[in-house]
C-alpha cells in the first residue's frame, strides 16, 4: 500500500442505492483549488479560515443537469479527521447524479480514494490507532447491536487504553534500566530488582486478562445465541414456532422426534438473536443416533449465552427444578393443560405455544438478558483479536524471560533486550511500529469512502 498522502482524494461516502442524502468526501492539501474549480456559492472559500458549513452548488458536465444543490462541510486547516484540508459535499442521494458528482471533482485534480484511504491516512496522522481502525470498519460491517456496541467501544479506545498503558509502563521501566547501564560505573540503582519483579508481574496480569479476553470474548457470530432444552416431549419445537412465528421444527407426540437441531432467527422487539432447538435431554443412552443427538445437544448448550430450561407443564407432578444460573432461564411449557404452574413460588415464565400466554412474557425476558450482557465491554472485534493474538504471546513470552532474567541476575543488557521486544510487540499491536504489508492487510478490507 502507497503511504503518499500529498494528493487530493476524493470518494462518495454514503451507502450505495438512492436516498435522500449523498455524500462525497474529499481530503488531501489542494482540497480547497478543487472546490474553488467546481463549486459556487455566495461565500469565498479561500477566504474561509475555520470549520465552516457553505450552501451552494456544483457545477456537472451534463446539459440536463447543470447544478447540483447541496451543503458544503468544510475543513480548511488540519483540524479534520485526517488532519488535511477536507469537505463533505451532502447533496441529494441519487446514484448518477453523486456519479457525475464524483466525476467532476476528479475531472478538477482530485484522485479516486482507495478502499479504507481516509481512515489510513486518519490513523497516519495520529487520530486514531491500529485497534481503532479496525473498530472502524467493525462498525460499517456490523449485523447486530452487540457488534456495532463492541465496535464503538473499540473505537474509543477501549482496548488500545490498556495496552498504551502498558506500553508506557514498560517504556518508563526501560528507561529506568536503561539509566542505570549508563552510569554502572557510579553503583547508581535506578530501579532495585525487587521493584523490577513487581512492575514486570503488573504488567504481565494485564496482559494475560486481555489475552483471555480476546480468546474467549471476541465477537465471531452475528448475533447472540439462545438454546432450548428440557425432556424429550416438553414442548421445546412448538416454543420455538410460537416465538419464530413460523412452523420451523416438526412437533409430534412421539417422544425423541427432534434427533438433530433446528436453529432460526428471532427478532426480540428490534433485537436478533438466533433460537436453537434440541433434542431432548435423556440419560443412560446407548451408542447411535440418540447418543449422537445428546452429544449435539450438549454441544448447543456450551456455546449459547442463553440456557432456556423447559418444565413440561402438562405433567400432573411438578418436574424438579433447579436453581437457575446467570445465564439461564426457567420456563414451563403447555401452561393451558397446566394444573400446577399458578401455584410454584420460583420464579419461572409460564408459556403455552396453543394458547400464546407468556411468549411476549418471554421474548421480553430474553430480550433484557441480551440487552444487558452485550455492553460488558469485555469483548474486542474478532479481526483484531485474530491479529493481535500472535503478538501478545510474543509479548507475554519476552516478560516471562525477562522476569527470569531478574530473578537470576542473569544481567542487566538481557533484560533490557527483552523489554525492547516487548514494546516492539506492542507497538505493532498499536500501530506505533507498522509495515506496508500490515497497513494492506487491515485497510483493503475497508469500503471506498471510508
Amino acid at each position: 500500500m502507497t503511504l503518499d498522502t500529498h494528493d487530493t482524494i476524493v470518494a462518495i461516502a454514503s451507502a450505495p442505492g438512492g436516498a435522500l442524502r449523498g455524500i462525497l468526501r474529499l481530503s488531501g492539501p489542494e482540497v480547497a483549488d478543487v472546490l474553488l474549480r467546481s463549486f459556487e456559492s455566495g461565500s469565498q472559500l479561500e477566504t474561509i479560515k475555520r470549520p465552516r458549513v457553505v450552501s451552494g452548488s456544483l457545477r456537472l458536465p451534463a446539459p440536463s443537469v447543470e447544478r447540483l444543490p447541496g451543503d458544503l462541510y468544510f475543513w480548511p486547516t488540519a483540524s479534520s479527521y485526517t488532519r488535511q484540508p477536507a469537505a463533505e459535499f451532502h447533496t441529494i442521494g441519487s446514484p448518477p447524479l453523486l456519479q457525475m458528482a464524483l466525476r467532476t471533482l476528479c475531472d478538477q485534480g482530485a484522485r479516486l480514494a482507495r478502499p479504507g484511504e481516509f481512515t489510513l491516512r486518519a490513523f497516519l496522522a495520529g487520530r486514531l490507532d491500529l485497534t481503532q481502525a479496525e473498530a472502524v470498519l467493525g462498525v460499517i460491517d456490523a449485523e447486530s447491536s452487540r457488534q456495532l456496541d463492541t465496535a464503538l467501544t473499540q473505537l474509543a479506545g477501549g482496548l488500545s487504553s490498556c495496552l498504551n498503558e502498558v506500553r508506557d509502563q514498560l517504556l518508563n521501566l526501560c528507561a529506568d534500566l536503561e539509566a542505570g547501564l549508563d552510569f554502572v560505573e557510579d553503583d547508581i540503582t535506578f530501579v532495585s530488582q525487587t521493584e523490577m519483579a513487581e512492575r514486570l508481574q503488573n504488567a504481565a496480569a494485564v496482559l494475560e486478562l486481555l489475552k483471555r479476553q480476546m480468546s474467549t470474548r471476541h465477537v465471531e457470530q452475528a448475533l447472540p445465541q439462545a438454546v432450548l432444552v428440557g425432556a424429550p416431549n416438553a414442548g421445546k419445537s412448538s416454543l420455538l414456532n410460537a416465538l419464530a412465528g413460523e412452523e420451523a421444527a416438526i412437533v409430534s407426540e412421539i417422544s425423541g422426534t427432534t434427533r438433530d437441531y433446528v436453529t432460526r432467527t428471532v427478532d426480540l422487539g428490534g433485537l436478533l438473536c438466533e433460537i436453537t432447538d434440541t433434542a431432548g435431554v435423556e440419560h443412560n443412552t446407548q451408542q447411535g443416533p440418540r447418543q449422537s443427538a445428546q452429544s449435539m445437544t450438549q454441544q448447543q448448550q456450551d456455546q449459547a449465552r442463553l440456557i432456556i430450561r423447559c418444565l413440561d407443564g402438562a405433567l400432573s407432578i411438578p418436574p424438579q427444578m433447579t436453581a437457575t444460573a446467570e445465564h439461564e432461564l426457567n420456563i414451563t411449557t403447555k401452561s393451558d393443560l397446566s394444573t400446577w404452574t399458578k401455584k410454584v413460588t420460583t420464579p419461572l415464565i409460564a408459556t403455552s405455544a396453543t394458547t400464546g400466554e407468556g411468549i411476549d412474557e418471554l421474548r421480553a425476558a430474553m430480550r433484557s438478558f441480551f440487552a444487558e450482557d452485550v455492553g460488558s465491554g469485555n469483548e474486542v472485534l474478532a479481526t483484531t483479536a485474530t491479529r493481535c493474538g500472535n503478538s501478545l504471546q510474543a509479548v507475554l513470552t519476552s516478560l516471562r524471560n525477562a522476569e527470569r532474567i531478574n530473578q537470576s541476575q542473569a544481567g542487566e543488557e538481557l533484560l533490557a533486550a527483552e523489554l525492547r521486544l516487548a514494546l516492539h510487540q506492542i507497538g505493532e499491536i498499536v500501530g506505533a511500529i507498522y509495515t506496508d504489508d500490515i497497513l494492506d492487510r487491515i485497510f483493503s478490507r475497508f469500503c471506498i469512502g471510508k
